[in-house]
């Protein structure tokens, strides 16, 4: 598959594929601008979108923002012109491999257009519940039992744990526990 071409080039073959995805490095909170711009182009862009918990003057509400932050996917051939991408509004360069576009599988975006629901990613389906009893699985911690009280959207639970006789919230990962 892939062939040492110079000293510091490798050429990687896509035999078994007539295209693939490169990502696309977006300025910042730009995305929607290089996608509409890509698309004028005739360009076929992707951009995954998911639900955002946004706090702003005192209100808290959940919008659609880019899963991938600063990047979005565009499908092409390994012969198409890529020249033109990177010249386009709202890029800021395409994620390379030296001097040539890096490829992604284009079963890593169909996996992700496989999540969308009504055109946002699905979130997997969370393990634990607030109020759900759990066990502590390592750390400082280990084997103790505590009660859920918070889950934010980075993964982080915030549990409430008895220590030396005084109730004490304790901020862990999803990874650290293990229902009772």
């Amino acid at each position: 598959m892939a062939s040492l071409v110079g000293r510091d080039t490798v050429e990687i073959d896509f035999p078994h594929r007539a295209h693939g995805w490169v990502v696309v490095n977006t300025r910042p909170h730009q995305e929607r601008v290089a996608l509409e711009n890509l698309q004028r182009q005739q360009y076929h862009a992707y951009c995954p979108l998911a639900l955002k918990r946004v706090r702003h003057a005192r209100r808290t509400q959940d919008v659609p923002r880019p899963l991938f932050p600063g990047y979005i996917f565009v499908e092409m051939t390994p012969q198409s012109r890529w020249a033109p991408i990177c010249s386009t509004f709202g890029v800021r360069t395409l994620v390379r491999l030296g001097d040539r576009p890096s490829f992604l599988p284009s079963d890593f975006v169909e996996t992700l257009r496989s999540r969308e629901i009504d055109g946002l990613i699905a979130k997997p389906e969370q393990a634990f519940e607030i109020g759900q009893k759990v066990r502590i699985a390592g750390g400082a911690f280990h084997d103790f039992v505590a009660t859920i009280v918070e889950m934010n959207e980075r993964d982080r639970i915030v549990v409430l744990m008895e220590l030396l006789n005084r109730p004490v919230k304790v901020k862990v990962t999803q990874t650290q526990l293990v229902a009772c």
